[in-house]
């Protein structure tokens, strides 16, 4: 017996760096790793579903400018904690609060972090000093997630905390309470109306049973993209209502985008067949002066051109949502 050639010692090092990166793109946090010199070393999927930044916009280079700041909420409570600290030094102490709290304290901290498309998101953040076995300084670790005030709410968790509507009268419940909540307080309401590709010629191929499993993966898939406050609900036959709470249209529709990239990894097999799935998606957010049936039928008219225009896409009403998703967006190199 010919003894097998012992793999190279490069082969080697390239399995274990993408056995570690698909363990950190695993993480539901964001993960940030920083090099000595405060470039992106790793930016793994949760950092960019949380920021909206393409990590291969990012790699070797620095944050993007004032990627977040400290929540004047804990201003007061984090001075008292650095008066009492011996000044940081190093490559990362600046000298201000915002270094002395992340390198002293290793406690994660209330910031705001600037999305990508430019609005603010509270979130809880923690930095962590990476040193090698000498104890020198060789980068720095940052974890994030969303929060709700100074409540930790991590974004798109297991799905566990994401409501799920079996029916259309039970949805019909919570949208209407929805809106009320709206109109008297300003809540954000945002609808995103879903059908799958596939549903019509699945049912009329497989039948009534095949579909209706179809169904339960995509709900089952789309939970996994929501966010614990969102609600997911059966509407008709073949299709799937999101009620988010997004403060502005570009946001929803940022969204959207995400959650139709999830829907196309949904694993559906029927006696053994293995079916690919897609969706179409239409959104609409709701103005001062809409109505509940006006922001409901621009949804399913953005479905609808979303399905008509070969489906596997996300359509918005032209006149209630300027598209910035697409501004070009770059971070500057140091």
């Amino acid at each position: 017996m010919i003894p097998e050639e012992p793999t190279p010692a490069s082969e080697r090092i390239a399995h274990r760096t993408a056995l570690l990166e698909a363990v950190l793109d695993s993480i539901e946090e964001g993960v940030i790793l920083l090099d000595a010199d405060a470039r992106v070393a790793f930016w793994n999927q949760a950092a960019t579903t949380i920021s909206g930044y393409p990590r291969e916009s990012l790699l070797g280079r620095s944050c993007p400018p004032g990627f977040y700041r400290l929540d004047a909420r804990h201003q007061e409570d984090l001075q008292a904690f650095a008066e009492s600290q011996q000044p940081v030094h190093g490559h990362f102490a600046t000298g201000d609060l915002h270094s002395v709290t992340h390198e002293a304290s290793n406690r994660p901290i209330l910031v705001e972090l600037r999305h990508r498309l430019g609005h603010l998101l509270p979130a809880m953040l923690k930095r962590t000093p990476l040193r090698d076995t000498l104890g020198i300084r060789i980068g720095s670790l940052l974890r994030f997630h969303p929060a709700e005030d100074s409540d930790q709410l991590p974004h798109g968790d297991s799905g566990e905390g994401v409501g799920v509507e079996h029916s259309q009268a039970e949805m019909e419940d919570r949208l209407d309470q929805s809106w009320r909540d709206w109109s008297a307080s300003g809540l954000p309401f945002g609808l995103l109306w879903i059908t799958i590709d596939q549903a019509e010629r699945l049912r009329k191929t497989h039948g009534r049973d095949a579909c209706e499993s179809m169904l339960q993966s995509m709900t089952s898939t789309i939970r996994h993209g929501l966010k614990p406050t969102e609600i997911l609900g059966r509407w008709g036959d073949n299709e799937l209502l999101v009620l988010a709470h997004e403060r502005t249209p570009e946001m929803l529709l940022e969204h959207a985008r995400q959650l139709l990239g999830l829907t196309r990894t949904a694993e559906f097999r029927w006696w053994g067949d293995r079916v690919s799935l897609t969706a179409s998606i239409g959104l609409a957010h709701a103005s001062p002066g809409d109505t509940l049936s006006a922001v409901m039928q621009a949804a399913q008219k953005a479905m609808q051109k979303s399905l008509l225009t070969g489906g596997n896409r996300v359509s918005h009403p032209p006149d209630r949502i300027q598209d910035t998703n697409r501004r070009s967006q770059s971070c500057s190199q140091s």
